[in-house]
């Protein structure tokens, strides 16, 4: 593999002069952190797993940088997309990405040709880009259900790895989609699911590839993901099956006037069909401030899942195929050539009219932050698995990092997707630092935070009842409102161990839209609200979420 360069805002060779208003911002963070320079050198050591610091009460998780990225990209090798490899990381790097994930539409036409031609492209970028990290993924049509991004470590086998898991396992290309509750397919599709699951965790396990990750998409665009499917997936390999998108690409689809009367966020424009599972209400199809209903909803279906006490990490990005405003269009077949016999489609054609799509380039306006110590591949997907993560829209914050610790300790406590150890009764505090925006995003705009929420479950194990979407003791305990606050600052909220294990998670956002959240208010005060079909602007209605800490109460 090509030598990996660090990027530009972490790479101590590059003056401060040489930096945009984004680059000098994260150098700052990067400093703080104390990972600045040689500290932050390629290597291939990973972020530990989330789990309980040590035998004894309390924690002290390392200092963090946060790389950003998005692992949910389709380009030539998808048979629905339009851009070229190099069309998309120039453009990444435009917007700030660090690492990006190519996560091809399975098809016959993708595992006989697409799959290898894409690979050697992935090559090609990857010497081209040195100061990004490139994945190569698939994006596998889960049996019985919807869409999932599998992608693994760069290594001889990565390749091999995706064709053979979408050759066998590929609900479209088996004919495994029915998944309706009373369909005589339905246990059989399922159960090919999770055998995949299984082979995937395999293969990691006998080292046939370094590491490999799955995360749901668009969990409830169709509702077809049932919650007892959700977890069973996880159950199956929760080192592998590490969680879902909390807020799906394809933002721009809620813009006035540009995808007609009845467009929506997500293009999340559909109603329960045979195969949706019955239990989610039809008011649960449509995205809450640009979120999935999963993750939007205090006490919902991600909330349901923490409160069994394992980490589910919730992801943003840009699903991209077509972008808004854009005036490149699909370019022509040549005689004889389709998807099916080339395994991509042609190159695009500059044009002079903005053409049809509902997506955003790569980090233009959904962005996850990865926790890591290091900078690498491996490193990346580390700092996933543990669940340092947290998310944002528009370019809301510039830095997030969060800190729970208990009163009597004194190191820096526990942060995203870790777990502090306490005793019951024992005084707590959570620091949340927060870092502004230094700049404009895309559209213009400088971004404002209005609010940080703080969510507060209980921890009560695993469900009876595998398709209970609710989490009936989670809710908002906390709202700070920081509106006129700028630069980096420190928001300490008090907490307090009561009887049983708990998780705290945060929330923010600019403060244009919201009200009463979908359990009501004694739930939710102030949550996110749909948009009306056709007027849903996603600059004017930004948030941030950020993964849990979990609290366990021992004696």
């Amino acid at each position: 593999m090509t030598e990996q360069q660090m990027p530009t805002w972490a790479d101590p060779s590059v003056p401060p002069a040489a930096l945009d208003a984004q680059g000098v911002s994260r150098r700052a963070l990067m400093r703080r952190a104390g990972l600045f320079g040689a500290a932050f050198a390629l290597g291939s050591a990973a972020v530990p797993a989330a789990a309980a610091s040590g035998r004894g009460f309390g924690g002290d998780d390392p200092r963090l940088a946060y790389l950003v990225g998005d692992h949910h990209i389709h380009s030539v090798y998808s048979h629905d997309a339009k851009y070229t490899f190099s069309q998309l990381a120039t453009a990444a790097a435009t917007y700030g990405l660090d690492w990006m994930v190519f996560n091809e539409h399975s098809n016959f036409g993708h595992a006989s040709y697409g799959a290898a031609l894409e690979h050697q492209e992935i090559l090609k970028a990857r010497a081209e880009n040195p100061r990004q990290l490139i994945f190569q993924g698939l994006e596998w049509y889960i049996p019985a259900a919807e869409h999932c991004t599998v992608f693994a470590a760069p290594g001889p086998h990565e390749v091999d790895l995706l064709t053979r898991f979408e050759l066998a396992y590929d609900g479209k290309l088996l004919g495994y989609t029915d998944g309706a509750p009373d369909h005589p397919n339905t246990a059989r599709n399922e159960a090919h699911a999770v055998k995949a699951i299984q082979w995937l965790a395999e293969q990691r396990r006998t080292g046939y590839v370094d590491d490999v990750l799955v995360l749901a998409n668009h969990p409830l665009r169709l509702g077809i993901d049932s919650p007892h499917e959700m977890r069973n997936w996880r159950d199956a390999a929760p080192e592998i099956v590490i969680g879902m998108e909390g807020a799906p690409g394809a933002q721009g689809g809620g813009i006035p006037g540009w995808e007609g009367p009845d467009s929506q966020r997500g293009e999340y424009t559909n109603k329960p069909s045979a195969n949706s599972w019955p239990g989610y209400p039809e008011n649960a199809y449509v995205l809450y401030g640009g979120f999935d209903w999963m993750t939007a909803t205090v006490g919902g279906m991600w909330d349901a899942m923490l409160a069994e006490g394992k980490l589910f990490t919730i992801t943003t990005n840009s699903d991209v195929h077509r972008v808004v405003f854009d005036t490149w269009k699909n370019g022509d077949w040549p005689p004889g050539q389709n998807f099916d016999n080339t395994g991509h489609i042609p190159d695009p054609v500059n044009t002079a009219s903005p053409q049809p799509g509902g997506d955003f380039w790569p980090g233009q306006f959904s962005r996850t932050h990865v926790g890591v110590t290091r900078y690498g591949y491996r490193a990346v997907m580390a700092g996933l698995r543990a669940g340092r993560v947290w998310l944002d829209h528009g370019h809301l914050l510039d830095g997030l990092d969060v800190r729970l610790k208990r009163d009597c300790d004194h190191g820096r406590g526990v942060t995203l997707g870790g777990r502090l150890r306490v005793r019951k009764g024992e005084k707590l505090t959570l620091n949340v630092t927060v870092t502004t925006a230094s700049r404009p995003n895309s559209h213009g705009v400088l971004p404002e935070l209005a609010h940080v929420d703080v969510i507060r479950g209980a921890v009560r194990g695993a469900v009876a009842d595998r398709d209970t979407w609710r989490a009936p003791d989670t809710r908002v305990v906390h709202t700070k409102d920081v509106q006129g606050r700028k630069g980096t600052y420190t928001l300490r909220i008090p907490l307090t161990a009561g009887d049983e294990s708990f998780y705290v998670r945060l929330r923010g956002s600019d403060g244009n839209r919201h009200a009463a959240g979908y359990l009501g208010a004694s739930v939710d005060p102030h949550g996110p609200i749909p948009h009306e079909p056709g007027n849903g602007d996603p600059w004017a209605d930004t948030w941030f979420y950020a993964n849990p800490v979990f609290v366990d109460i021992v004696s």
